[in-house]
């Protein structure tokens, strides 16, 4: 499964299927093949791209986010936070996503993050978050989790995380050269800091 999953790029993520989802595609080229599914975490201009998520819908295309996000995007489904939605073969359970010691991702504004079941895989994507609780009771084979900091997880902040979550793969995202505020050196940070206690892919940026 974990060859599966392509970083787009900051926290853009395609998991190719069926069904084929992409997760909040931004700064993307458009696709030979639609998506089934788009999920968007929240209405912060990098996640929520009407731009991008119209080069990559088609006729059946399935878009998913919250409130804020539905009143952006023209046929946006709502999740709520725990509600599941079963699109082919993936199950897709909406997570709180939120920052308790930062204004930028308040709990009030309904940002999540996603489980995708797949294949016998549970793929967590935190999305712009802290620590919260609500991660006490995920187990998930592969967690994505942001590094940068800018009112999400910091590096030690995802060690933390990563150590309690135990997945097996561990990918880093919202991080790069292009203004981000975690570099590859902070990625590698990571990677040495989780040691033993889950593999930790640093993926190339595909566009």
């Amino acid at each position: 499964m974990i060859e599966r999953i392509q970083w787009l790029g900051h926290g853009s993520f395609s998991i190719q299927g069926p069904p084929l989802i992409f997760i909040n595609p931004w700064r993307v080229v458009r696709k030979a093949f639609h998506a089934d599914v788009i999920l968007v975490s929240h209405d912060h201009y990098d996640h929520c791209s009407q731009a991008d998520i119209e080069k990559l819908c088609g006729p059946g295309t399935r878009v998913f986010g919250n409130e804020r996000v539905a009143k952006q995007i023209d046929g946006c489904d709502v999740l709520r936070p725990f509600q599941s939605v079963t699109i082919d073969r993936a199950s897709i359970k909406a997570i709180p996503a939120y920052s308790p010691n930062d204004l930028r991702h308040p709990k009030e504004d309904g940002g999540l993050g996603f489980i995708i079941s797949l294949d016998y895989y549970d793929i967590y994507y935190a999305g712009d978050t802290q620590d919260i609780p609500e991660m006490s009771v995920i187990k998930p084979d592969i967690a994505i989790l942001p590094i940068n900091g800018a009112g999400t997880l910091t590096v030690e902040a995802a060690v933390k995380v990563t150590m309690r979550l135990r997945p097996r793969w561990v990918i880093p995202c919202n991080w790069g050269p292009t203004g981000e505020a975690a570099s590859r050196a902070d990625a590698q940070a990571f990677k040495n800091a989780v040691g033993s206690v889950a593999e930790v892919m640093i993926l190339p940026q595909i566009k």
